[in-house]
């Protein structure tokens, strides 16, 4: 079994299980496969080859004394160059923080050691974490797997790619307004956001804390839920029997079709269609609830993401990349009892949505209004960059915003992905949804 590349984490940890792969051979197939291919710089800011294999090593020894840890004990996978790691530099993709290197790794990534998945290396993102679209002349851009001439979504945009040009099978990311989600659909994959303190943030690099998120970028809704349990310690939900059969859908109505193209619009009907065509009923509504809370992200995004980083970013200030720069500055003119007042506003608002949307079994929406836009064209147009750049994050901002875990799935149109959110720390009941939505795309 040489065809690594095209298997699952899931499908790879089964044949590790049967003895058919050896975790060494599969660490050191994607490592070469990395150092050989031609947008490797563009995808990972650096390799860990020696723990790489150290790592393998011990999963093969656990292999063959029968004693490995779980399913996904041997399968490797890459980090966002924002989750520490011990002795290798950390530097969240921007000149700030270069030569940054950690004395000890993040807590997400001594779960996923401890449980034997293989750490590869660290892949490239947006500077500081703080864009939808992966675009970083700082460091790298990202390709798309798509187009290479476009960018790959972000801001956990090299995790993506790592996992679309088969470099790595599966990648762990962070979503504070669609940072797993958007790079996740526009790369035809699966990403998972999970609820807000699901998961531990203990040594990754913050955007905004209050909205920063955990989650895996993978192929399968499977690979999602069995990453999610080894990052939190948790058994993987039982996505066997997974059914569509008399699933209540919310289709939002408002916000999330404003000024969306084509090809995202007819993907979701598409997708849509699909889900009813499996069981499902289809509701289609609005929640006034939402469109009033997409005003406070403004606030209470920037106002934190700013609050956190002005010291530095202020010290330095040339170091960074103009249009990052400019979104961080904006945060600096909201004072205290604007932040306080959108925070109250907020948790009353997410109260109103849950309650409006407490008798379906998810909501649906388009992920992403547009594709990939092409990176040239983002560098030299200021408006374009702008207007692309606030409309990438638009839909996945809603689960952010009202405290949601949400799961991107690809919709068979490249580029394209369908997203569905349930309430607040219901992954198990959101995969098993999931799992069932996958196998109706299919």
């Amino acid at each position: 079994m040489g065809d690594f590349e095209n298997m699952s984490m899931c499908e790879l940890g089964r044949a590790i299980g049967r003895e058919e792969i050896d975790p060494r051979e599969l660490a050191a197939d994607c490592l070469d496969r990395t150092r050989a291919h031609p947008l490797a710089d563009r995808i990972y800011a650096r390799l860990m080859e020696d723990r790489a294999m150290a790592e393998a090593e011990a999963a093969f020894a656990r292999q063959r004394a029968g004693m490995r840890r779980g399913l996904l004990d041997g399968v490797p996978v890459s980090w966002k160059d924002l989750f520490d790691t011990a002795g290798v530099a950390t530097e969240a993709g921007t000149a700030l923080l270069k030569d940054r290197v950690p004395e000890r790794d993040c807590e997400v990534l001594r779960r996923a050691s401890s449980a034997g998945l293989v750490a590869l290396g660290k892949t490239h993102m947006s500077e500081l974490a703080f864009s939808g679209l992966g675009l970083n002349p700082v460091t790298a851009t990202p390709p798309c797997v798509n187009d290479a001439e476009a960018v790959s979504g972000g801001s956990s945009s090299g995790a993506a790619a790592s996992v679309a040009f088969g470099l790595a099978p599966g990648a762990i990311g962070t979503d504070t307004g669609g940072s797993v989600r958007i790079p996740a659909a526009w790369n035809d994959l699966v990403g998972l956001k999970t609820t807000s303190g699901r998961l531990s943030l203990e040594g990754v690099v913050p955007l905004a804390a209050a909205f920063d998120t955990v989650g895996p970028i993978v192929k399968t809704v499977e690979d999602a839920a069995e990453t999610l349990a080894v990052l939190d310690g948790s058994a993987a939900p039982d996505l066997r029997g997974a059914t569509l059969e008399g699933r209540r859908f919310l289709v939002l109505e408002n916000v999330v079709f404003d000024d969306i193209r084509d090809a995202p619009r007819d993907a979701f009907d598409h997708a849509a269609e699909r889900f009813e065509a499996a069981g499902a009923e289809i509701v289609r509504a609005e929640i006034g609830a939402l469109t009033e809370a997409m005003g406070l992200s403004g606030i209470l995004f920037t106002a934190e993401a700013y609050a956190e980083w002005r010291d530095l970013i202020e010290s330095r200030p040339e170091m960074m990349y103009p249009r990052i720069l400019d979104r961080f500055r904006a945060g600096g003119v909201f004072g205290g009892a604007d932040v306080l007042a959108g925070w109250k506003l907020l948790e009353h608002l997410r109260a109103r949505y849950l309650e409006a949307t407490a008798g379906y079994d998810a909501v649906i929406l388009p992920t992403a209004p547009i594709l990939p836009p092409h990176a040239e064209r983002l560098l030299q147009d200021a408006d374009y960059y702008v207007t692309e750049n606030l409309l990438a994050l638009r839909n996945t901002r809603v689960a952010n915003l009202m405290g949601l875990p949400a799961l991107t799935l690809p919709t068979g149109v490249p580029s394209c992905g369908v997203l569905l959110q349930t309430p607040p720390m219901t992954e198990a009941r959101l995969l098993r949804l999931g799992a069932a939505a996958e196998a109706a795309l299919a």
